[in-house]
């Protein structure tokens, strides 16, 4: 599976871009008209229990307008915080600040997020079971998104579509189920193959083949446990289909090792920031 790589320059740039959007392309007119050379502190403090992620992304959005803005990180990414909690605290000119302000409380708040709502669910399950997420990300933000589910305790799913062989209800609809597996374990060259079923009779019809992980999707819980015990001693089995905090812990009472969860990247709420004098 394809690294997730958070280098400085990936920060950099991602946090580049984000102030491009804000400001271009005439700047901040608004805080433009703030005298330059006040100095002022302020303290970034969340406004909910959390998960607190994208603490680098805020602190160059900061220093990308200005160097000189100290930005003194409190809790590091994955700390669990309260309500109330001081993050950070910001000093420097105050136009600056006020410039990168929106910019860096985006990174967090998304960020931030997502941490959250995987927690919620790997809270939910044993360690027996992973908590993964899925390619329903925000394009161009997968990267960003999915180092945001592992702050949360999450586990990566395959990255891309080069990653490992998935045989989906669609490929399968349009070719033979067996045929598409055979194919994929042919050509893995050290790569998964998972295929995903939909009802007991399609998962009977592969046993035997060598491939790796069944993904029951959209299976109730009846059907999810007869599922596990078939495919257990054979393959990985993961879960999938709108799975929410109120089901999970019914799907992994099944004894399925793997959840997959869109909603933790595709739907989730922010975490609200704010920067306080």
């Amino acid at each position: 599976m394809s690294k997730i790589k958070l280098s400085e320059n990936f920060i950099k740039n991602t946090v580049k871009l984000a102030l491009n959007e804000d400001l271009y392309p005439s700047g901040d007119i608004t805080s433009n008209l703030v005298e330059n050379n006040k100095i002022i502190k302020f303290k970034l403090i969340s406004n909910h229990n959390a998960v607190i992620g994208g603490l680098l992304f805020a602190k160059h959005a900061f220093s990308l307008i200005d160097n000189k803005i100290k930005f003194i990180i409190k809790n590091k990414d994955g700390s669990q915080i309260k309500k109330g909690s001081l993050i950070a605290t910001i000093e420097g000119r105050a136009k600056n600040i006020l410039i990168a302000e929106r910019v860096a409380l985006n990174f967090l708040s998304h960020i931030s997020g997502i941490a959250t709502k995987t927690n919620q669910f790997v809270k939910k399950v044993s360690k027996k079971c992973k908590i993964c997420c899925t390619r329903k990300t925000i394009p161009n933000l997968r990267v960003i998104q999915k180092y945001a589910v592992k702050l949360g305790g999450g586990t990566n799913h395959r990255f891309n579509l080069s990653d490992e062989f998935l045989v989906k209800d669609n490929h399968i609809a349009s070719s033979d189920i067996k045929r598409l597996i055979l194919l994929a374990i042919k050509n893995k060259k050290g790569r998964k193959v998972t295929v995903e079923v939909d009802n007991l009779n399609q998962l009977k019809s592969i046993m035997g083949l060598k491939f790796n992980t069944v993904l029951f999707d959209n299976m109730n819980i009846k059907n999810l446990k007869i599922g596990v015990k078939i495919a257990k001693k054979y393959y990985e089995t993961e879960a999938s289909g709108n799975i929410s905090l109120k089901t999970v812990k019914s799907v992994a009472a099944t004894g399925v090792d793997r959840i997959s969860v869109g909603s933790i990247t595709h739907s989730v709420p922010a975490i609200d920031f704010k920067l306080e004098v």
